[in-house]
């Protein structure tokens, strides 16, 4: 979108350069204002402006707002010495995750007002252009009401009268359930405007459109049914909470828009299954740009012709093969989500790192302990020994001694000598875990993979990578068919849809999701499939169980082995899982690697979700500028 803008306003100086001789620059206007009846009226003029609003669409998490966003909720470590308070004293402030432009609202309702005006404008630029424009307010008020609850929903440009007072201006909530009409039914009136199977998946789209239609239906669906869990949840004139009644017609609606896009009939859309190692292949989803790649639906689209980069590769690279040596492993993806990945036999269990008498494993292979589990795992993080651009990542913890001692050092650089020898070797990974926690390193024994890219010099500063953020892709849309079929007791519909989406991943034994087992299933299949995509705090909190998986509670070695599967397992404090090379020479595991559960040093704190977190706080500006807005609950 950025190369669009960026070629529309150079037509525009261009024009304007154009004077046919000396005396004319007198009737030139300034280059910089172009009038509204101007603007649209040329169809590269309108698209320089919503190529605007299309930048300023926001998203939970996203390559270029910075590696943060993806280290929390007990999914990750952040290795970084400016951003532990992430794992330490973690209680959200009840204004987290707050979002409240309505700068940006009425940019939305002018633009849609003035290309409704223009009479300049071909039809079908028009009727593009403006569904477009309801797309995107659309999709900016559902990311309001996932955060907020109901807020004031103004779909026309407010003109103040200059008669001193701003009563009529003041705009109170609606209800939260019509919010989310409002997205459902600009996404049933806009998706004929739009084009069927997009190439520029930057641009919204028919299936765009089904899949926020399908996505916002979901989660107004599962508040309305679980909100009846935490009836404190909620005001009284509906601006937060949805009745249990609704859910039904809200599951169906979500159902039937999703099955629009699996029948085909908005475009060719489907499971990315290209390259035959099925880890390398998920991995892939995420980086294939070109044609081949029908699983993307809407996303931010970078490009680095067009200047448009991010530096999330750089912040997040393994370290030894960096291409900034200040600039690496900050997001360490923890042992909670790496042990979560099923076997291929269907079943949850822990990495194994001791035998039934608790004695340690001795593997050959740093990769062994990982063997025949879910192809996402090794999609989705950089395990031990990753081959990564140029050489294998190098993460290890130290030596372990037949007596439990371990010689290690705080860097690799730093070397020590082991018993009986006297030559000094590198005792630690170059890309840790240290002792000592050293940052830009991983204090996980994981380094994330997804949206890592391995192009050259993707790591540099400066230079940065163009691999895009998915929005909207087509695995979201068979596990949100897969939940509200299971919502509404289609079991058998249910599991044909969330077992093609395991099946990519080398689950190929299907599951029958049952009335005991959905909610579960469906928990986990999104975490699996959709980890660090911005979901799993909307999720929990849609499904009303953030308060019992964050409880505030320190996690034990117990509770982080036992459990595994369950929606509500207890997932507050991100662990580790670190290899030791087993130093016994003539002892016959000698050189083999034991793997031991550690939680990182700088871990103190625990996540605490209270029940005033599941709507965001609407600050005292907001509320003293307008006192029709009403306060959330438990704040």
């Amino acid at each position: 979108m950025k190369k669009i803008l960026a070629i529309a306003m150079f037509s525009v100086l261009l024009s304007a350069e154009s004077c046919t001789k000396d005396s004319d620059f007198l009737n030139v206007p300034p280059k910089s204002v172009v009038t509204t009846d101007v603007a649209f009226s040329d169809p590269a003029l309108v698209l320089s402006a919503i190529g605007d609003l299309y930048n300023r669409q926001v998203d939970f998490s996203s390559l270029d707002d910075g590696w943060q966003t993806f280290t929390d909720f007990g999914e990750s470590f952040p290795s970084d010495n400016g951003s532990y308070f992430i794992v330490q004293n973690r209680s959200w402030g009840y204004g987290s995750w707050a979002i409240w432009d309505y700068g940006y609202i009425r940019d939305l309702n002018l633009f849609i007002d003035n290309v409704t005006a223009s009479t300049k404008l071909l039809a079908t630029d028009k009727s593009r252009f403006l569904a477009e424009g309801r797309f995107l307010r659309a999709n900016y008020y559902f990311e309001l009401v996932k955060r907020m609850g109901g807020v004031p929903l103004i779909t026309k440009s407010i003109t103040y009268d200059n008669s001193g007072s701003v009563s009529n201006l003041l705009t109170p909530r609606a209800k939260e359930s019509d919010v989310y009409d409002f997205v459902i039914s600009e996404a049933e009136a806009i998706k004929g405007s739009l084009p069927a199977d997009l190439v520029d998946k930057s641009r919204a789209s028919q299936a765009a459109a089904l899949a926020m239609e399908a996505r916002a239906a979901l989660y107004a669906g599962s508040i309305a049914k679980y909100g009846s869990t935490t009836p404190q949840v909620s005001l009284p004139g509906g601006e937060v909470g949805i009745p249990a009644s609704m859910a039904a017609g809200y599951y169906t609606k979500a159902l039937t828009a999703a099955k629009a896009i699996i029948s085909g009939s908005v475009g060719n859309y489907g499971l990315y299954q290209v390259l035959p190692n099925l880890s390398d292949n998920f991995a892939a989803v995420f980086l294939d740009k070109s044609s081949v790649n029908h699983e993307s639906i809407w996303v931010e689209d970078f490009k680095a012709l067009a200047g448009k980069t991010h530096a999330f590769t750089t912040n997040d690279q393994p370290y030894s093969v960096s291409d900034e040596a200040t600039d690496a492993g900050r997001l360490d993806p923890s042992l909670n989500l790496v042990q979560s990945f099923e076997k291929l036999d269907n079943t949850f269990a822990p990495i194994p790192t001791t035998d039934a008498s608790g004695n340690p494993i001795y593997y050959t292979d740093q990769q062994g302990p990982f063997a025949g589990r879910d192809a996402r795992l090794a999609g989705t993080v950089m395990l031990p020994h990753f081959f990564w651009k140029t050489a294998f990542i190098d993460i290890w913890g130290g030596y372990l001694l037949p007596n439990g001692n371990i010689i290690s050092s705080d860097d690799a650089t730093h070397l020590a000598t082991l018993p009986g020898t006297s030559a000094q070797v590198q005792v630690v990974g170059k890309d840790g875990p240290t002792p000592t926690g050293e940052p830009l390193r991983s204090q996980t024994g994981f380094y994330i993979r997804k949206y890592l890219d391995p192009a050259t010099g993707s790591g540099r500063r400066g230079r940065g990578s163009d691999v895009n953020f998915i929005r909207y892709r087509y695995a979201e849309v068979l596990l949100n068919a897969a939940e509200a079929s299971a919502e509404l007791g289609d079991f058998d519909n249910a599991s044909i849809y969330i077992n093609q989406v395991r099946a990519r991943a080398g689950l190929t034994t299907p599951i029958t999701l049952t009335a005991g087992n959905y909610f579960d299933r469906m928990v986990h299949e999104r975490r699996a499939e959709l980890s660090f995509e911005g979901h799993i705090l909307f999720d929990m909190k849609r499904w009303r169980i953030a308060t019992k998986v964050w409880d505030g509670n320190t996690e034990s070695l117990a509770d982080l082995t036992s459990n595994i599967g369950s929606a509500t397992k207890r997932n507050t404090q991100p662990w580790g899982l670190y290899p030791y090379k087993f130093y016994n020479p003539g002892g016959a595991n000698d050189g083999k690697w034991v793997f031991k559960e550690v939680l990182p040093s700088n871990v103190t704190g625990v996540l605490n979700f209270r029940i005033g977190n599941y709507y965001s706080q609407i600050n005292d500006g907001i509320i003293s500028a307008n006192p029709k807005i009403i306060r959330q609950p438990n704040q």
